[in-house]
C-alpha cells in the first residue's frame, strides 16, 4: 500500500464565480446573503485557512468584487465555455504569479459550508492512488468543479478547450487518473450551493444549523 505523507502540498485556491445566474433572475449568485454574510464571504472563510492564497474567476467588471481583497482573474477563453475556462484562467495565473505552486483547488464561489478538510483530503487521495486529479463528491454525486488541478497540465486542457471545443469536466477528467473523494450528505451536504431563490431560504436554514456547529 502507498504510503500518503501528512505534508499538504502548496496550493492556489480559486473561487468559480464566473455564471451568469440565470435561475437567479442574473447578478452574482456568491454576492446573495444568508444568515447575515455573503455567499462568498462564507467561501473566502472555509478555503483560506487551507490554501496558499486565493483568486476569484469572474468575468466583467471586476470592480463589484473589490470589497473581498481577491486578485480577479477572467476567462481569456471566449464565449463564457463553462468552469472548465475558469480552471484554465486559474492555472495560467498560478504558473505565470505562483511558479512555486504546482497545484490548484477550484471551488464553486455558491457553496457556502466547504468541508474544512477539502484539500487535505482531495490530496491525500491523490497521493494515495497515484492520481493526476482529484475531485469531490457527496451521497451518490460528484462535484467535478470542486477538485485538485495540476498546474501542469494547464497546456492539454487549453488544447481541449481551444481546440477540441471541449466544456464537460467530467470528459476532461475522464482523460486522466483521478480520485473521488466523498463526504457525508447529512445532517448537511457540504456542497450545497445555491442555485435558486428557493435554494437560498434552505441556506438560511442550514446557515443556522452551520454556525452552531
Amino acid at each position: 500500500m502507498k504510503v500518503v505523507t501528512t505534508e499538504i502540498p502548496a496550493t492556489q485556491g480559486v473561487l468559480l464565480a464566473g455564471g451568469l445566474a440565470r435561475r437567479m433572475g442574473g447578478g452574482d449568485k456568491p454576492m446573495r446573503t444568508i444568515g447575515g454574510r455573503t455567499i462568498l464571504e462564507r467561501v473566502i472563510a472555509r478555503l483560506s485557512p487551507q490554501c496558499s492564497g486565493l483568486i476569484l474567476n469572474a468575468n466583467g467588471d471586476p470592480t463589484r468584487f473589490a470589497a473581498f481583497g481577491l486578485q480577479v482573474v477572467a476567462d481569456d477563453v471566449p464565449g463564457f465555455p463553462g468552469p472548465l475556462a475558469g480552471i484554465l484562467a486559474a492555472l495560467d495565473w498560478t504558473g505565470a504569479n505562483r511558479p512555486e505552486i504546482a497545484w490548484v483547488l477550484s471551488a464553486a464561489g455558491d457553496c457556502p459550508f466547504l468541508p474544512r478538510d477539502l484539500v487535505a483530503r482531495l490530496h491525500e487521495a491523490r497521493e494515495r492512488e497515484s492520481a493526476q486529479l482529484a475531485v469531490a463528491a457527496s451521497g451518490d454525486q460528484s462535484h467535478p468543479v470542486i477538485g485538485l488541478w495540476s498546474v501542469a497540465l494547464r497546456d492539454e486542457l487549453r488544447h481541449a478547450l481551444v481546440v477540441e471545443d471541449l466544456r464537460k469536466i467530467d470528459r476532461w477528467t475522464a482523460r486522466y487518473p483521478l480520485a473521488t473523494v466523498t463526504w457525508p450528505a447529512e445532517p448537511l451536504d457540504p456542497f450545497f450551493n445555491a442555485n435558486t431563490v428557493e435554494d437560498i431560504a434552505e441556506a438560511e436554514r442550514l446557515a443556522a444549523l452551520d454556525d452552531a456547529a
